[in-house]
């Protein structure tokens, strides 16, 4: 069974201002995706699939995917705005792509095994590749009947992934005491007051937060067998916002319908470890910190 990571790197950075991406993080000039790939790749990842927009791609193929095509399969797709569901037509003019959702739907034709999902622009940390490879390699690809599919979710502690510069959004989930996924909220505009306390703005009906709360930072693992109730879930979410320029299909979203409807059981896999990203262009110094302080552990070699 080939293990397969797929890269949701279509996104436009508006907040950070530019390709996010591909900035340079490392002592060597690495990106955040760099050490995600390079955690991939040693817990048995042996395929990489780059969700790109098509006119990034030959800057994304220079700095990234060239690297990689001697250690692993290299796939690129593209996330454009008219591959839609058969009879689904777009009816608006949007620059936006339609989200974390579709992203993953137009790589359906690409995965016929077991894969991750995760951000370009998100360093995880080694042990949730290697307890994402552990799952994945023991689920079954097709489910018949009413066998729910199997699918993991890597879970963070809300204190662990805000962001000093400014408000973020997070999947704030709800975990059953066996550890499974019973409900994942999408909530906007989180941030530490000057109190300490968390608080969302004010349009999210949970205003303040403990910190201790599970969150997706949308590191899934999932099998091929998701493709089917994507699409359904997809081709309802544009019959009821084809008409908006800014509504996004949430992957997340997508997977919460499907553990309502009873398709799909998420097994959270908790990691404690550190977790950071770039959302605005002011939190780059301290993610090439966080890197440094990484290698001079010896968690990672000074040069990839």
């Amino acid at each position: 069974m080939n293990l397969t990571v797929v890269v949701l790197a279509a996104g436009l950075g508006s907040r950070f201002g530019g390709l996010k991406q591909l900035a340079p993080l490392g002592p060597n000039g690495e990106t955040l995706l760099d050490y995600a790939l390079f955690d991939a790749l040693r817990y048995g990842f042996t395929r990489l699939v780059f969700v790109v927009r098509r006119e990034f791609e030959a800057d994304f193929h220079t700095r990234i995917g060239r690297n990689y095509a001697r250690q692993a399969e290299v796939t690129y797709v593209y996330q454009d705005l008219d591959r839609l569901p058969m009879g689904c037509k777009p009816t608006l003019r949007r620059r936006k792509p339609w989200g974390t959702g579709h992203a993953v739907w137009c790589a359906c034709a690409e995965l016929s095994d077991p894969f991750a999902i995760i951000n370009a622009d998100d360093f995880y940390g080694a042990a949730s590749y290697r307890q994402a490879a552990s799952f994945l390699g023991t689920v079954s690809v097709s489910v018949g009947g009413d066998v729910p599919q199997s699918a993991c979710l890597i879970g963070y502690r809300l204190k662990q992934t805000l962001s000093p510069t400014g408000p973020v959004s997070r999947g704030v989930c709800m975990v059953d005491p066996q550890g499974f996924l019973q409900t994942i909220d999408e909530v906007h505009g989180l941030s530490r007051s000057p109190t300490g306390a968390i608080r969302a703005d004010a349009q999210s009906r949970a205003k303040i937060f403990t910190g201790d709360e599970v969150v997706s930072m949308n590191f899934w693992g999932l099998t091929p067998a998701i493709f089917p109730a994507l699409t359904r879930e997809f081709s309802v979410f544009l019959a009821q916002q084809e008409h908006d320029a800014t509504a996004e299909f949430y992957l997340p979203a997508a997977i919460n319908s499907m553990i309502i409807c009873g398709e799909m059981r998420v097994q959270v896999l908790p990691v404690e470890g550190e977790w950071f990203g770039v959302t605005y262009r002011e939190d780059l110094p301290r993610a090439a910190v966080s890197l440094r302080n990484l290698i001079n552990a010896s968690n990672y070699p000074s040069r990839l």
